[in-house]
């Protein structure tokens, strides 16, 4: 099954960031793969949020704790996602895997 994008956030401003990511990703690009997106918050720093793909990170960020700014830079990173899988389905298909399965990479 495709087209999940899983939300692992625990704060506010961690499920603002999945709801503005999710609504990019839907809105601008066919969802044939699935997504997490992880939140660790910090009193001190923000939140640093991380998207994984194929329990690969592809997407890292910290986010500050003020949220007036929060919908371009989850639109930003909503198109760095889209872009990082492209490429990553680019490597996996470029492999030289003639002697070794994928898995075992």
């Amino acid at each position: 099954m495709k087209g999940f994008i899983v939300d692992e956030t625990i704060s506010h401003t961690g499920h603002d960031f999945y709801r503005y990511v999710s609504e990019r990703l839907r809105d601008s690009t066919p969802l044939d793969f699935n997504l997490v997106v992880r939140e660790r918050p910090s009193a001190r720093w923000g939140s640093l949020v991380w998207v994984e793909n194929q329990q690969r990170v592809v997407y890292r960020e910290f986010l500050p704790p003020n949220t007036a700014e929060l919908k371009p830079v989850a639109y930003a990173a909503a198109n760095q996602v889209a872009e990082a899988v492209v490429r990553q389905r680019l490597e996996m298909l470029l492999q030289d895997t003639s002697d070794i399965e994928r898995d075992e990479l």
